[in-house]
């Protein structure tokens, strides 16, 4: 476990006061966001758990319009509990991260059938939930609820991390972190709390360049004092992502249909529509792997352009073939769709850029980046 020096403790010695300057600080400064509430005002847990299970892994900028689509299609737990799940996938397309969706639809599931579509109180029966971990827990509790708790995302270790001069590189110094921030943790506005901690690390306490003459706990900070904010936290390098390869097909129909593939529920873009393709290795296909592969029997044409595609553990380089048939009768989990259709489809964003290489008419267009 990282060691506090006395110094770091002296230098954040009384919580309550960063408490309250960080919370008068958020009061003149908050970020306006649409599932955000007034300073004081308690949330709702629906907005809460659906924000904060968006924000997993992507932006705030990309979350936004789909927080947005979401609540106003679904307003309240029990309409997405309602939702069917093909019709979530697909307005959930294009943000990333697709077991994100199913856990959030069967979590909706389980609220409404197991609690009455009351989100619990404490944190240990939310874990429980599909999809909901210590983080969003300790969200739902303290901004939801407006119980303490304490929710330690990217933002807050960081500003944590510098407030007490943290060295002991990331993970191995997160339960210390995490108990840091504990003990800053104020018994009222605790949701208020956590709120503010996200966006002075958001907004200030940024990871490159941090804006301490504009932070309300600079005279307070030790990694400030030190000179070493910028390079805190400190995090051991990641292993390279491997790059996998494979080969896409775009088939269509004279009629303007395209061919697309059910994917499995589970694993990899799970139960999501995307096109027909070899499987996706380390070693590039070989003539015999793709012909084996091809949907239908058709002349396939190749694409000179390359589709690459990162995703979080593995980068992917789709070679891209064409081919046209007059009509070809196919069984699931290979369907026709008409191109005038495809914003329907739960189509993930690697799909889009296929499509997009093959010029196909009608595509839709890519939209978030992470996927």
């Amino acid at each position: 476990m990282a060691r506090v020096t006395k110094r770091g403790r002296a230098a954040v010695h009384n919580s309550a006061s960063v408490a309250d300057l960080l919370l008068t600080w958020y009061d003149a400064n908050r970020r306006d966001l649409p599932w955000r509430y007034a300073p004081g005002v308690r949330a709702d847990p629906y907005r809460v758990w659906l924000s904060e299970i968006m924000l997993q892994q992507t932006v705030v900028k990309a979350v936004i319009p789909y927080f947005v689509t979401f609540t106003t299609r679904w307003p309240t737990v029990e309409a997405l509990a309602a939702a069917p799940l093909d019709d979530v996938l697909t307005a959930w397309a294009g943000l990333g991260y697709y077991s994100r969706a199913r856990n959030l639809h069967a979590a909706a599931q389980a609220i409404v059938r197991d609690h009455a579509g009351a989100f619990p109180h404490d944190e240990r029966t939310l874990r429980t939930l599909p999809g909901v971990g210590p983080y969003t827990s300790a969200a739902i509790t303290a901004i939801g609820h407006g119980l303490k708790a304490t929710p330690v995302d990217g933002n807050v270790e960081r500003v944590v991390s510098r407030l007490f001069g943290i060295e002991q590189p990331l993970p191995a110094a997160k339960r210390t972190l995490h108990a840091l921030a504990t003990s800053l943790t104020p018994d009222a506005r605790a949701g208020d709390f956590a709120q503010a901690m996200m966006d002075l690390g958001a907004t200030v306490c940024s990871p490159k360049t941090p804006s301490c003459l504009l932070c309300p706990l600079s005279t307070t900070c030790l990694a400030r004092g030190l000179g070493i904010a910028e390079t805190l936290p400190r995090k051991i390098p990641r292993a390279a992502r491997p790059t996998r390869y494979g080969t896409a097909f775009v088939v269509t129909r004279a009629d303007g249909h395209v061919l697309l593939r059910k994917r499995p529920p589970t694993g990899l873009l799970g139960g999501l529509f995307d096109l027909p393709s070899t499987d996706w290795s380390e070693i590039e296909p070989g003539a015999n792997a793709i012909a084996a592969a091809r949907p239908v029997a058709a002349r396939y044409r190749a694409v000179s352009t390359t589709v690459v595609h990162v995703f979080t553990h593995f980068r992917l380089e789709l070679a891209v073939e064409l081919a046209s048939v007059a009509r070809a009768d196919v069984s699931s989990p290979l369907q026709w769709a008409a191109a005038n259709a495809l914003a329907t489809y739960a189509l993930p964003t690697v799909a889009l850029k296929v499509l997009e290489a093959a010029a196909f008419q009608g595509a839709p267009r890519k939209r978030a980046k992470r996927t």
